[in-house]
């Protein structure tokens, strides 16, 4: 449970903490039969523990390839309940069974590009040529705001989805000398993003992503975790994206 008086909670958003281990296969074969399932056994009452925690997540992960044997995904608000159970996760199979092999901090957080009420209601009334002060205005605007509300909260305090395919890759944006990301004017990078976000929307109901931000917690600016239900959705997204600007 986390303790509130020493809780360290985000003002906004949850911590999400990527993890991956490889089996010391050589150290497990040392445990008798009786040690490996009692092993087995506290890793998976472990987990049930961390998901009966208040807003907190866990997804185990089976590594395909060799870079690593299993691997979890941990959403919960307290950074000392994500150390806690990073530990407990780390020894759960016994001292030296499970070794560290990469790990990433992040933070969910809103997009800093999203179209505000101001810009979309411009939008209605010079593009839809919607006039202002009508009811029809008034009834765009109120399904907008329940729309940015669903966005916000799928962002900020999501929902981990059941889905059997998962990516995790970090990523940042470009600062060399000819090209800086971070030198471009707000409008520009804004107008950038809104393309970017299009490709997303291309794969709706295919792939869903979770964007997290890590500048200051870990290497690089973002974490970028994907699922999907197959692998070629996966492929696809990566693959149209790297024929975007951004």
């Amino acid at each position: 449970m986390m303790d509130k008086d020493t809780a360290l909670v985000p003002e906004e958003g949850w911590h999400c903490l990527h993890l991956f281990y490889r089996i010391e296969y050589g150290q497990w074969r040392l445990l008798s039969r009786e040690e490996q399932n009692t092993a087995k056994t506290n890793l998976a009452s472990l987990v049930q523990e961390i998901r009966a925690m208040e807003s907190t997540q866990l997804l185990t992960l089976s590594m395909v390839t060799p870079k690593a044997d299993i691997g979890f995904m941990l959403i919960t608000p307290d950074l000392q309940s994500a150390n806690r159970i990073e530990k407990q996760l780390s020894l759960s199979l016994g001292g030296d069974v499970l070794t560290p092999i990469y790990s990433y901090l992040s933070l969910t957080e809103e997009s800093e590009y999203i179209t505000t009420e101001k810009e979309y209601t411009e939008t209605l009334v010079k593009e839809q040529s919607i006039k202002p002060d009508s009811d029809k205005l008034v009834e765009a605007i109120n399904a907008f705001r329940e729309r940015m509300k669903h966005y916000r909260e799928e962002r900020v305090y999501p929902t981990l989805p059941d889905w059997p395919v998962v990516c995790f890759y970090n990523m940042s944006k470009r600062r060399g000398e000819q090209r800086n990301w971070y030198a471009l004017p707000y409008d520009e990078r804004r107008k950038l993003m809104k393309g970017h976000a299009a490709v997303g929307r291309e794969f709706a109901g295919k792939v869903k992503q979770l964007i997290t931000g890590s500048t200051g917690l870990d290497d690089a600016e973002w974490g970028v975790t994907l699922f999907a239900r197959d692998t070629f959705q996966i492929k696809a997204i990566v693959y149209q994206m790297r024929f975007d600007p951004v």
